[in-house]
């Protein structure tokens, strides 16, 4: 991608048009600022040699990132994504998985293995579990 166009969102995505008239998208889940910014805010952006900025947000996105293959989250990456309220690093570590680790699965630097995947689900429905035995 050379150069973008176009830039739009709809109420999940961010969009952008290229010079040759490809559309590319991202799942807003991975701008938490931008998701939660107003169309006013989404306006003020600017185009770099490398990315979108958007300064009052704090927020860039880079070219490169909207030919990623991943532009929406995995439903483990969009669990955490969506649920701030967990703490990852508690999280890990009461399902004995390394902090760091859960981080990099979450951010999409590395891909857990299908066997990883399931223990970590099994941990989510056994905090779950434990969720719902809770009255007051």
């Amino acid at each position: 991608m050379k150069e973008i166009n176009e830039i739009w969102f709809d109420s999940d995505y961010i969009y952008v048009r290229d010079e040759k008239g490809q559309e590319y998208r991202q799942s807003l889940l991975w701008y938490p600022m931008l998701r939660n910014a107003t169309d006013q805010e989404r306006l003020q952006y600017t185009i770099g040699l490398d990315g979108i900025h958007w300064r009052a947000l704090d927020e860039d996105i880079s070219f490169e990132s909207f030919e990623y293959d991943d532009a929406d989250p995995s439903p483990l990456q969009r669990f955490f994504l969506t649920h701030k309220e967990i703490n990852v690093a508690e999280f890990a570590r009461s399902a004995g998985i390394n902090a760091t680790l859960l981080r990099n699965y979450i951010n999409g630097f590395k891909k857990p293995s299908v066997e990883r995947e399931k223990e970590i689900l099994q941990h989510i429905h056994e905090l779950g579990q434990e969720l719902l035995k809770v009255s007051f």
